[in-house]
């Protein structure tokens, strides 16, 4: 799953896990995430959805996103009119309290997270093949300053009865992925096949949702 695969679907407008309004666990469980008033949140592979307004109206937030049109079209279907120039590997876009920058995800140095206190990730890991999240988790850990809170949310579900993506990441992968750099606590295990008729129809048989919170912890003493 290449740098195409998610040009071509913004292109064709394939982007069934954009969601039309603020996701509802990101309103109940943000205040379980303990981050310094001011400090940024940052939003990996972040399309244009709708949750980064909400979370910008309570501290900075700094979104990544590979396709310029997906960025394009945040600031458009917002009605703001963002500053534009370059930094590092990316285009930055910028409009009051939100930031996208416009590249590869992986590309990102630590010191453009400098100020990151908070992540939030709710389509970013499930976007992604088995063979790409050890490198993803392993970004995520290297991005983020010791502290750092992580409100993570994925699904479950039989992978064989589905091609992703959204792919299958259970408990036991997250801990797994993130187990040796993070706290993991979980918040939430939801069954929700009954109500999404669009996963029904694609085959599955169950599908759980999960909300985990995972703070960094620091690195041991030298």
């Amino acid at each position: 799953m290449d740098a195409q695969f998610w040009h071509q679907r913004w292109r064709e407008n394939l982007i069934g896990f954009h969601q039309e309004s603020v996701n509802p666990h990101l309103q109940r469980f943000w205040p379980e995430v303990v981050a310094p008033a001011r400090g940024t949140t940052l939003v990996p592979l972040c399309g244009k959805s709708l949750d980064m307004v909400w979370l910008g109206k309570r501290a900075p937030v700094l979104g990544v996103e590979l396709s310029e049109q997906a960025v394009a079209a945040f600031f458009s279907e917002q009605g703001l009119q963002p500053r534009r120039d370059r930094e590092g590997a990316f285009e930055r876009w910028h409009s009051g309290n939100l930031t996208l920058y416009c590249g590869d995800f992986f590309e990102l140095e630590t010191a453009q997270t400098r100020a990151v206190s908070a992540i939030y990730d709710r389509a970013a890991l499930i976007a992604l093949p088995a063979a790409m999240r050890p490198a993803y988790a392993a970004k995520l850990t290297e991005l983020a300053p010791p502290g750092c809170q992580l409100l993570l949310i994925t699904l479950a579900y039989p992978q064989a009865q589905m091609e992703g993506p959204p792919f299958s990441v259970d408990e036991a992968e997250v801990q797994a992925l993130f187990g040796g750099h993070w706290q993991i606590r979980s918040l939430l295990q939801e069954d929700i096949l009954e109500r999404e008729s669009r996963f029904r129809q694609r085959g599955l048989s169950a599908l759980t949702e999960q909300v985990s919170l995972l703070q960094k912890t620091p690195p041991p003493p030298a």
